[in-house]
């Protein structure tokens, strides 16, 4: 069966973002590549410095295969794509036990915003929402009944 996996854009901080992530997953990358790391092209604009040390790709298995994919938005290297703060994407995380969604809830919503506190629900499961700091959605699971 397939695996679903999240590809995650950011304007200038996919570093920073991934670092995070990293430490809240306990986790290390799978690849990491920056813009000047692209082999030259003519239909490519000069790239400026501070471009060339962006994220042009990342990579970090989370477990089981799943993948977090990231990278930096450039104007100009990125077509006609738009750049909005979490593009209205959440991730949705099933936990293998109540304290693993405890601890990664604590975590990812670390310097963010709760939407949900993670409590019990009425559907047999222990959930909660968040933005994280860097306005990426987040919905922690746990089901009781597997």
């Amino acid at each position: 069966m397939a695996k679903i996996n999240v590809y995650l854009n950011f304007k200038g901080n996919c570093e920073e973002a991934f670092n995070f992530y990293k430490a809240a997953f306990e986790k290390e990358f799978t690849f990491i590549g920056r813009f000047k790391d692209m082999p030259p092209s003519e239909d490519m604009p000069p790239m400026a410095p501070e471009i060339a040390e962006k994220i042009m790709h990342v990579s970090m298995s989370i477990n089981d295969g799943n993948q977090l994919f990231g990278s930096d938005v450039i104007d100009g290297f990125c077509g006609d794509y738009q750049y909005n703060p979490g593009n209205n994407i959440s991730i949705s995380i099933d936990a293998s036990s109540k304290e693993e969604a405890d601890k990664l809830f604590t975590q990812l919503s670390e310097g963010g915003m709760v939407t949900m506190p993670i409590a019990d629900t009425f559907w047999g499961a222990y959930f909660g929402a968040l933005i994280d700091q860097f306005g990426i959605g987040w919905m922690v699971n746990f089901d009781y009944q597997k």
